[in-house]
């Protein structure tokens, strides 16, 4: 009878939070530097959910340690919807790569809805003589340890998708990991690695002017701003998809009313022309889920990237 009491005490609670909700500006943490495609995202998704909500979105960008910093400093906060955080799939990768991670994906955050996704795009410098995956994989298979892979940096999405790559090819590569994506291309680009994972905002420039070869995309259907490139799936490799997926998290004792009101209004924000035509700007199509959807999705992300970390016998260094 206690119990019923208290549970219809906290929900009571949790109603009202919702039905207040927003009583003062947002946080929306940015675990990365500005100026990124996470940057980029939460500032298009803050502006517009301000004038959604009637407060002001106040973005704060904490990086430092593969986001884990803004993502711990979002755990640590009241579970009053005042703050929340935005993030890639490092936030899945981070737990099971990490020695130490700086917080516990299902005890301390609450997904609150995942918002969009992307393809990443395999991309080799143009003097490899590989004009699509089949090729790049004889050729890897040729030349044994012979080929170097760059990516944004340890534990980032670009890299896994390079340890999946080697995982179901059999191939031999080394992960050669960078600071972004602007320094990967640019030595990829430049012949010091020859093959390279990343967000197509990141290697659009380098496609465009010839400097890369893009041999495929890694979603389930073409991307809209590579539309003559085939995504890894038709390029004969079945069930390779790798998502770029953006999601927003709430510290976990955030009430469930209050995570459907911000699911809601997360909605409603993805639904504005404006907010569509910007995420296409960077290839991140919106995604319209609840927030129970959401973190069936992130958990099954989770232990998908722990079977590639297992696979592959990753560690942190």
């Amino acid at each position: 009878m206690l119990k019923t009491i208290v549970c219809a005490v906290l929900f009571t609670l949790g109603s009202a939070n919702a039905q207040t909700w927003p009583q003062r500006p947002i946080t929306l943490v940015v675990p990365y530097a500005p100026g990124g495609v996470v940057d980029f995202i939460g500032r298009t998704l803050g502006q517009r959910l301000s004038q959604q909500v009637g407060q002001p979105v106040v973005i704060d960008n904490r990086p430092g340690a593969g986001g884990m910093v803004g993502i711990e400093y979002t755990a640590r906060t009241a579970p009053d919807g005042q703050t929340i955080v935005l993030m890639d799939p490092a936030i899945v990768i981070n737990p099971v790569l990490q020695e130490k991670p700086l917080y516990d994906l299902f005890r301390d955050l609450a997904t609150v809805a995942v918002i969009g996704h992307s393809p990443l795009v395999l991309t080799v410098n143009p003097q490899l003589p590989a004009n699509d995956v089949k090729q790049l994989v004889q050729y890897a298979k040729a030349n044994p340890g012979k080929l170097n892979f760059a990516s944004a940096g340890i534990g980032t999405t670009p890299h896994m998708a390079g340890e999946l790559m080697k995982l179901r090819t059999g191939i031999d590569m080394t992960h050669v990991p960078y600071k972004g994506a602007g320094p990967a291309m640019a030595d990829l680009a430049a012949g010091q690695v020859q093959v390279g994972f990343s967000s197509i905002t990141g290697a659009l420039p380098f496609i465009k002017d010839g400097r890369l070869r893009a041999l495929a995309t890694s979603g389930t259907k073409r991307s809209g701003a590579l539309p003559e490139v085939p995504t890894l799936i038709e390029a004969g490799f079945p069930d390779f998809e790798v998502d770029l997926w953006l999601g927003v998290f709430a510290p976990i004792n955030t009430p469930t009313t209050l995570l459907h009101r911000l699911n809601s209004e997360i909605d409603a924000t993805l639904k504005d022309q404006t907010v569509i035509a910007a995420f296409a700007k960077v290839g991140v199509e919106p995604r319209i889920n609840t927030a129970e959807e959401g973190a069936r999705f992130v958990r099954a992300e989770y232990e998908k990237w722990a079977q590639v970390v297992t696979g592959a016998k990753l560690k942190a260094k």
